[in-house]
């Protein structure tokens, strides 16, 4: 399945000031230089040590020969995330995913996700893998929808010395791998 290719349905988003429904399109596109203003916005609110404009330009000139791949999210034309992973010996590592604040819980991260897990299949990678900050339950709870289990932690790692803990998805070619994001998929409304 080509991501870039990929439709993402049409969904109900409720409002968190008027309590209004508005109807928008969830899209997810390959990030470019043109959405870093927007990336960084999200970026600085996101992570207390945020990555510079220039780690993002360095990813992106990597991504145009092939070993990296990053995605944003839009809703309505507004970028509300990203995403991204580099691919190294056979096995696609998980940078980030980040969604603006006033937009989480939305299946945003979930659309992300799914987004990069099929290109790791479509590029041939055997398994996924990504850290994640030991306090971050609902990361961790998203992770492991997708079949990511804990496989050791890493003292201190992040900058306010919490620890993180590395998780693993493997034999991401398989055919339950495929059946789990099919699943995803179609839960799609149930985590919106």
């Amino acid at each position: 399945m080509s991501i870039l290719g990929r439709f993402l349905r049409i969904r109900q988003q409720q409002s968190q000031h008027t309590g209004d429904t508005e109807t928008a399109e969830l899209t997810i596109e390959t990030m470019r230089r043109s959405h870093l203003e927007a990336v960084m916005q999200i970026e600085h609110t996101a992570y207390p040590q945020p990555w510079t404009i220039g780690v993002f330009q360095d990813e992106l000139a990597m991504q145009a020969r092939g070993s990296r791949h990053y995605l944003v999210a839009k809703l309505g034309g507004r970028l509300v995330g990203y995403g991204g992973m580099i691919y190294m010996d056979g096995a696609a590592h998980i940078t980030n995913v980040a969604v603006d604040m006033a937009m989480r819980r939305r299946g945003i991260a979930t659309e992300l996700m799914l987004d990069l897990a099929w290109e790791a299949r479509r590029a041939g990678m055997a398994s996924l893998t990504l850290e994640v900050r030991e306090s971050n339950v609902s990361a961790q709870s998203l992770y492991g929808r997708f079949g990511f289990a804990p496989v050791g932690v890493r003292a201190k790692y992040y900058e306010n010395r919490d620890d993180a803990i590395v998780m693993w998805c493997t034999d991401i070619q398989g055919e339950e791998f495929e059946r789990r994001l099919q699943r995803i998929e179609a839960e799609r409304g149930a985590d919106s």
